[in-house]
């Protein structure tokens, strides 16, 4: 269960405006998430966001938005984006199988699509430091569901470099002056 960029859909999930400042570590989420979203966009990987109820908890954050100008976007009223027959429809069009899923409230709408897409017959990695909870207790017991269930958990890095899968090409060398270089510094929070 390698990680390839051909395979690949980076999902992330209802990291909205209006839900973020009572995340703990929604920061960490929407910065890990824009990260790897603008490698993937570099990789030809494509980038789905979804939004729930926008109307109440407002769009998705603009800095994500910003950092990813090819992602195309899903709102839905249900806390499983699978449910949505259009939503499910385009993912089987795509020929991806393996989804890195991340966003928030990952023991509500990000566990809840993770679940529909194990029932679907697709990969699922857990995207664990750009999952993120009100309570962070909550983001991990969601991990560990998602993985007794099925899915892989997952660091931002591990899939960048299962992604790039070389280190002697032009791409990798792109990658790592856009993307790698200045993450070697960076605390971070495993929720």
């Amino acid at each position: 269960m390698r990680l390839t960029r051909e395979e690949s859909l980076l999902l992330i999930v209802d990291l909205q405006a209006g839900l973020l400042p009572v995340i703990e570590h929604g920061d960490q989420a929407v910065n890990e998430a824009a990260w790897l979203g603008g490698l993937a966009e570099s990789l030809e990987v494509p980038v789905w966001l979804t939004e729930q109820y926008p109307e109440g908890l407002g769009g998705s954050e603009p800095r994500l938005l910003e950092a990813l100008p090819g992602h195309r976007r899903w709102q839905k009223l249900t806390f499983d984006a699978c449910a949505n027959p259009e939503f499910s429809a385009a993912l089987a069009e795509s020929g991806r199988r393996q989804v890195v899923l991340c966003g928030t409230e990952a023991h509500i709408c990000v566990m809840q699509t993770g679940l529909g897409l194990l029932e679907a017959g697709y990969e699922v990695y857990w995207l664990t430091e750009a999952c993120a909870s009100r309570r962070a207790a909550e983001a991990r017991l969601a991990r560990e569901r998602m993985v007794q269930a099925g899915a892989v958990a997952v660091s931002a890095d591990m899939v960048a470099y299962e992604w790039l899968h070389r280190c002697d090409d032009e791409r990798f060398k792109q990658a790592h002056r856009r993307f790698l270089k200045a993450r070697a510094s960076r605390p971070l929070v495993f929720v």
